[in-house]
C-alpha cells in the first residue's frame, strides 16, 4: 500500500500564471509587501534565460469543502513555497505592480539587451540606450508581434544582426514553456504534517510557521471577507510601527479605507506607544485563543477549512463561522479601549519601555487575559491587577518560552472552565510560592543574559517604587530609562578583567545598577575599595565626586534601593562571588515586594 502524501508534476511557466490570473491557485504575498530586491528578479528572469533550474514549488490543495446545498466545491491551491518566485514572474513579465516596504504600488521594470543577451533592472541610463528593451513584459504581451516589436528595434539598431535579434527576443519569449517541478501535497494531510514535509524538503530549512498557513487560508477566502481581514491584520501591524500609515492606506487602498475594519484601527494613526508591537502570529494567536478557547493555530487552519471535529468532515457552515468569529476577535484585538487599555496596565507595572518587556508570547497571553477578562466582566481594578500578577509571573517562570502553543491551549482552557480570577490566583500561588523567591529566584539571577526577565523585572520594578539612579539625588531611574543611561559595573569591569575574570563574570545581572553616564565615567576603573571610601567621605565632608547626594541617610536610601549592602559605605568590601551572592538575594526580595504590589 503506497504511502505517498504528496505527488510531483512538471508545469510550463504558462500555466502557472494562468492559474494565477483564473485564482486557481492563491498567492498570498501579492497582498503584502514584495521582499525580494529588483536583482533577484533579474537573476531569476537570468536563469530562466539560460535553461538553469529555478527550484520547485510546493502547493497545498484546500480540502474540499460541503456548500449548504450538500455539494461539493473543489479547494483552490495554495502556494506555500516559492511564493516570491511567482510574484516575481508576474511583476517581470505581465507587468503587475507589487508592494513595496511602504506598501506602495510599484512596478519592477527588468531590461533586455538581445546583442549581448544580458538582463539589467532598468535605470534612466538603460531606458536612453537604443540597445535594451527597457520593459521585457512588452514581449509578453498577448497583442504584441514580435515582428513589429524587432523591426522597431532595427530601426534604433541599424547596424544589429537581424538573426541574433530575432533568436534572443524569441527565446526570451519562449522561457514561459520552461517547465517547473510542482509539488502538490495532498488535501487530506493535516497541517502538522504539511510543515514537517515543508521543513524535510526545503533546502534552505525555513520552517514555515502555523501563522503563514493561516494567512494564506485567509487571504484566499472572498466568500467570507478573508481577502479583507488579511490585509487588516497587514496594516496593523505595520500602523503599530508606522502610524503615518493610515494616510497611505486611504491613499492606496481606497476600498479597505471605508470598510469596517479600517474604522476600527484608524486611531492608531494617532498612536506612538511603542510597548506592544505585535506581528501578524501575535494577532492571530490573541484573536484566536482568546475567541475560540483554542492555543493551536492548527486548529484555526482546520476550522478556516471548515472541518467539523467531530464528524471528520468539511462543511461550509463551520468555516463561514470560524470567519465570523476570527474577524470578532480580529476587531477586539484592534480596538482603542481594549489596546490603549492593556498597554497602560503594562506600563503600570513599571514596563515602560520595549526594552523592559520579555517574552513576546507572556505579552500575548497576558492580552489574551485582559480580553477574556472584559467578556467575564471581571471588574477593571481586579482586572489589571490579574493580568499585572500573570504577566510577571510568565516572565519570571519562563512559562511561554519552551512550547508557547501547548501552553496557551492548556490555560485557555483551563481559564474558560475555571475562570480569570479563579485561575489566576492558583497559578501564581502554585508557581510563586515562597521559597520561589528565597531559594529558585537568587539562583536564576545568576546569569549574565543581557535579555534576562530577571532583569527586565528588577529595572520595572525600581521604575515602579520611583528609585532615583545610583548616587542621583534626584534623577530617578524612570527618567534615565526614557532617556540616556549607564548599566554602571558595581565592581568596575576593568577592574574585574584586570583580576582575569571573564565577561559571565563581570557581566552579571547583580553587577548592574542604572546610574547617570557622567557617574559611570568618574568611577571608571576605580577599585570598589576606593570609591566606595570616596562615596563614604562625600557625605562627610561635602565634596561631590560622584552624583549630588552628600547626606548619609540619603545615601543609604539610595544603596538599599540598588540593593547594595550599606556595609559597603563602611568600607567591608566582600569578594566579588560574595558580593553577587549577597545583592542577589536583596534583588528577589525587591522584586517580591513589587510583585506584591501589583
Amino acid at each position: 500500500m503506497s504511502t505517498q502524501r504528496y505527488s510531483v508534476t512538471p508545469q510550463p511557466i504558462e500555466t502557472l500564471l494562468a492559474w494565477v490570473k483564473s485564482g486557481d491557485i492563491a498567492i498570498p504575498e501579492i497582498q503584502r509587501p514584495f521582499v525580494w530586491d529588483a536583482t533577484k528578479v533579474r537573476n531569476l528572469l537570468d536563469s530562466l534565460y539560460y535553461g538553469y533550474p529555478v527550484g520547485y514549488l510546493i502547493v497545498w490543495r484546500n480540502p474540499h469543502i460541503r456548500l449548504k446545498d450538500g455539494s461539493l466545491s473543489a479547494g483552490k491551491r495554495i502556494l506555500i513555497d516559492g511564493q516570491q518566485r511567482i510574484t516575481a514572474l508576474m511583476a517581470a513579465l505581465l507587468g503587475r505592480e507589487v508592494l513595496n516596504k511602504e506598501y506602495n504600488a510599484v512596478r519592477i521594470y527588468i531590461a533586455f539587451n538581445p546583442k549581448e543577451q544580458r538582463f539589467e533592472v532598468t535605470n534612466p541610463a538603460i531606458r536612453k540606450n537604443p540597445e535594451w528593451i527597457s520593459d521585457i513584459s512588452t514581449i509578453f504581451d498577448p497583442a504584441c508581434s514580435l515582428f513589429q516589436l524587432a523591426e522597431s528595434y532595427f530601426i534604433k539598431n541599424p547596424h544589429m544582426s537581424k538573426d541574433v535579434v530575432y533568436g534572443a527576443i524569441e527565446n526570451l519569449r519562449k522561457i514561459i514553456n520552461n517547465h517547473v517541478a510542482i509539488i502538490e501535497l495532498a488535501e487530506n494531510l493535516d497541517i502538522e504534517t504539511v510543515t514537517e514535509i515543508f521543513i524535510r524538503v526545503n533546502s534552505a530549512g525555513t520552517e514555515l510557521s502555523q501563522a503563514d498557513f493561516v494567512m494564506s487560508k485567509i487571504a484566499v477566502n472572498e466568500s467570507y471577507g478573508g481577502n479583507i481581514l488579511r490585509k487588516a491584520i497587514d496594516y496593523f501591524c505595520h500602523l503599530a510601527v508606522a502610524p503615518d500609515f493610515a494616510d497611505i492606506i486611504k491613499k492606496t487602498d481606497p476600498i479597505f479605507a471605508e470598510s469596517e475594519l479600517f474604522a476600527a484601527m484608524h486611531w492608531m494613526k494617532k498612536s506612538h506607544d511603542n510597548i506592544y508591537e505585535p506581528t501578524y502570529t501575535d494577532m492571530l494567536r490573541v484573536a484566536f485563543t482568546s475567541e475560540f478557547g483554542r492555543g493551536k493555530l492548527q486548529d484555526l487552519v482546520a476550522l478556516l477549512s471548515g472541518r467539523n471535529f467531530e464528524t471528520k468532515q468539511y462543511e461550509e457552515e463551520i468555516a463561514e463561522d470560524s470567519f465570523r468569529r476570527l474577524q470578532k476577535g480580529i476587531l477586539a484585538f484592534i480596538n482603542e479601549t481594549h489596546f490603549e487599555r492593556f498597554t497602560m496596565i503594562l506600563r503600570s507595572a513599571g514596563f515602560i519601555k520595549p526594552d523592559l518587556m520579555g517574552s513576546q508570547n507572556a505579552v500575548n497571553f497576558a492580552y489574551i487575559l485582559y480580553l477574556r477578562g472584559r467578556s467575564e466582566g471581571v471588574a477593571p481594578g481586579d482586572l489589571e491587577r490579574l493580568v499585572r500578577r500573570w504577566y510577571v509571573m510568565s516572565i519570571l517562570t519562563s512559562r511561554y518560552t519552551g512550547s508557547p502553543e501547548t501552553a496557551f491551549d492548556f490555560d485557555i482552557r483551563q481559564l474558560t472552565t475555571r475562570g480569570v480570577q479563579n485561575y489566576v490566583d492558583s497559578v501564581i500561588a502554585v508557581e510563586l510560592p515562597s521559597t520561589f523567591w528565597t531559594g529558585m529566584l537568587p539562583q536564576l539571577m545568576d546569569t549574565s543574559s543581557s535579555n534576562s526577565p530577571y532583569f527586565f523585572a528588577y529595572q520595572a520594578a525600581q521604575v515602579k517604587q520611583g528609585d532615583k539612579g545610583f548616587l542621583s539625588a534626584h534623577i530617578t531611574v524612570l527618567d534615565l530609562l526614557l532617556n540616556r543611561s549607564d548599566k554602571h559595573h558595581v565592581y568596575p569591569q576593568q577592574y574585574l578583567k584586570r583580576l582575569g575574570m571573564s565577561r559571565g563574570q563581570y557581566n552579571q545581572i547583580a553587577n548592574f545598577v542604572i546610574s547617570q553616564t557622567e557617574i559611570n565615567i568618574a568611577i571608571a576603573d576605580k577599585s570598589p575599595a576606593q570609591y566606595f571610601e570616596e562615596i563614604a567621605d562625600q557625605c562627610r565632608n561635602g565634596k561631590i565626586l560622584y552624583g549630588n547626594i552628600t547626606n548619609i541617610t540619603e545615601m543609604q536610601a539610595n544603596f538599599r534601593m540598588h540593593c547594595l549592602p550599606e556595609s559597603l559605605l563602611a568600607g567591608d568590601i566582600p569578594s566579588y562571588d560574595r558580593f553577587l551572592e549577597i545583592r542577589r538575594v536583596l534583588m528577589a526580595e525587591k522584586i517580591r515586594r513589587w510583585f506584591e504590589e501589583l
